[in-house]
């Protein structure tokens, strides 16, 4: 039997500070839920890679106010719908297969073309396994021919609900990964 835990009274609103070290994936997805989200979000001890930076000109392409200076970095998020996309704009993920794969989820409502790119290295990665699945929502790709970058995205205004099913073989383990309405 699993160890249980069991609350029995209601949390109270958490308003504390946490101290988290830096951390690439985790500054690439603070970089953009902060941009996404209404308001000033503050974060110190992020890690400033070259892969977070470039999430940081990136969310600053649409838009978004960022200030960076000793350690700390603030951005003014203007909530869900508040991207601003401008016509020929082109996104450079460098190197960062997560701001690449994450972004794409988030410019699904793109009303204009956007095209992404990144380095050699990530320009070779597949990412029709990415642009599949986000197409079934009502988004547009233009992938090159080895489904790596660049491409272009165009998204919609008027997404549908979809159902996936992604059989992925891993060396040890069968995971299928079910998004449903």
């Amino acid at each position: 039997m699993p160890n249980k835990i069991i609350f029995n009274k209601k949390i109270n609103n958490f308003n504390k500070r946490i101290a988290i070290p830096g951390d690439k994936s985790l500054s690439i997805r603070w970089v953009l839920i902060s941009s996404l989200s209404k308001g000033v979000s503050k974060a110190q001890n992020l890690l400033f890679s070259e892969d977070v930076l470039a999430a940081i000109e990136a969310v600053r392409k649409f838009g978004i106010k960022v200030i960076v200076n000793n350690k700390m970095c603030k951005i003014y998020g203007k909530g869900i719908d508040g991207y601003r996309y401008k016509k020929n704009l082109t996104v450079n993920a460098k190197n960062s297969g997560t701001l690449g794969r994450l972004i794409l989820g988030i410019l699904i409502d793109t009303p204009i073309p956007i095209k992404m790119i990144g380095d050699k290295s990530l320009s070779k990665r597949d990412f029709k396994r990415i642009a599949d699945p986000l197409s079934g929502f009502g988004a547009t790709f233009r992938l090159n021919k080895n489904y790596g970058l660049p491409l272009t995205i165009k998204g919609s205004k008027k997404l549908k609900p979809i159902k996936y099913y992604e059989k992925k073989d891993l060396p040890n383990a069968k995971v299928v990964l079910c998004l449903e309405e």
